[in-house]
């Protein structure tokens, strides 16, 4: 896999992470339904709904986005160090696999590239001829991993495998998120909420998470401290069910600000991601064993 490829597939990839921003807990470290209680409810009028709080919508929508089996999304913004990108993707969670379309880079690595996550294997094209005119790279993760004794591309991996709308908890840590108003999100009427976290609360409202979310947000969190973060800010667009629609995270990093917007286009809906067709792909295995049997 050439270095253009690779750098502009990982800086991509890099953007779905931490656009997806790593979840934390709500403002008193449990799980807030949002819901009203019996007597608020009795007391409410028929045509006056009742209002819930930032933190309380935030964790709902949350909550929700952790169930979700499907969806597309875009991305577009600034990744720090890799310019303006723009991608489109879709990824089905059981069985894990995904789709995706992106240009991205700067300068020489500017470029396109099309990547899928199908089983145990990823495929890459940066339409460029490879070996025989093949346009893409076959790279099968648990072979690479028992022959290197580790994955190469470990961190590539668990940012294409990501989806980007479960994490958006990371909000119901803000000291001062607040609702900004009603605004339409392609034609969908959504409810619009801000607020800046820093990394040290993200950290702290670790405690207690189950052992595969606590793993997740530490990634995060990682990506994060690697960049100089110190502080983020977040901004979610909730539909009337409860769905994200949008979300914005921005910053100022040490290689440069960082803000990236990602739209979910469709939940729940069927996707099918296929591996390419085999006469068309180089398998990275394969040439190492031929090589060392050379």
């Amino acid at each position: 896999m050439n270095s253009k490829l690779r750098k502009t597939a990982g800086i991509v990839l890099a953007g779905v992470l931490l656009c997806g921003t790593a979840a934390c807990t709500d403002e008193d470290g449990k799980t807030s339904s949002g819901k009203a209680s019996g007597s608020a409810q009795a007391s409410s009028s028929a045509d006056k709904p009742v209002e819930v709080t930032p933190a309380a919508a935030v964790k709902r929508a949350a909550e929700k986005n952790e169930k979700l089996t499907s969806l597309s999304y875009s991305m577009s913004g600034t990744v720090p160090g890799g310019g303006d990108i723009e991608a489109q993707a879709s990824m089905t969670m059981k069985p894990l696999a995904m789709s995706m379309k992106m240009k991205g880079g700067v300068g020489a690595e500017a470029g396109e590239v099309e990547i899928r996550l199908v089983g145990e294997a990823m495929y890459l094209n940066g339409g460029e001829p490879l070996e025989a005119g093949k346009t893409w790279m076959k790279f099968d993760l648990a072979a690479l991993k028992e022959a290197g004794g580790e994955d190469p591309l470990a961190e590539l991996t668990a940012q294409a495998d990501k989806n980007p709308a479960q994490d958006t908890a990371a909000l119901t840590a803000s000291k001062d998120l607040k609702k900004v108003g009603e605004e339409s999100v392609d034609g969908v009427e959504t409810t619009h909420y801000t607020g800046t976290l820093t990394l040290d609360a993200m950290r702290a409202s670790l405690a207690g998470e189950d052992a595969e979310t606590k793993k997740r947000r530490e990634g995060t969190l990682e990506q994060y401290e690697k960049l100089g973060v110190e502080k983020l800010t977040m901004d979610i667009w909730i539909d009337e069910n409860d769905q994200t629609k949008q979300v914005r995270t921005r910053s100022t990093t040490k290689e440069g600000p960082m803000d990236l917007t990602i739209k979910l286009l469709s939940v729940n809906k069927p996707v099918t991601v296929t591996a390419p067709p085999a006469a068309e792909t180089v398998d990275l295995a394969e040439m190492m064993n031929e090589a060392g049997s050379a």
